[in-house]
């Protein structure tokens, strides 16, 4: 229900060996870090989205996922009344593995905040 980003908690993957743009990320998050009230990272997309789904955090996103990370979340989110989407906004970068989820208000100012 949150609007306002600088109230939001976070919650994302961090890139680890082998897997993932650490560059991109570290840009990312020195960037969103001040804007934000909290960034967490629980090791599991699917719990990650289940927990947009249930409240307990306003956004989630993360890239280079596999389908079967995200196919469960974005249904819970979706059905909850949240968003699930690409980070480039479409259904084929979602799939793709790309994932931005939350409420709008709170997506659109992730996304202008960190060029989406």
């Amino acid at each position: 229900t949150r609007k306002k980003l600088s109230e939001s908690i976070l919650i994302t993957g961090i890139p680890h060996l082998g897997r993932g743009n650490k560059e991109l990320f570290i840009k990312e998050m020195d960037i969103i870090i001040p804007e934000v009230a909290g960034i967490r990272r629980s090791g599991s997309a699917a719990l990650d989205l289940a927990w947009i789904a249930a409240g307990r955090y306003d956004i989630f996103w993360e890239r280079g996922l596999s389908i079967w990370d995200i196919a469960a979340g974005v249904l819970l989110v979706r059905e909850a009344g949240g968003f699930a989407k690409g980070i480039d906004g479409s259904d084929k970068d979602l799939w793709n593995g790309n994932i931005i989820s939350g409420n709008d208000d709170i997506i659109l100012a992730l996304s202008e905040k960190l060029g989406f």
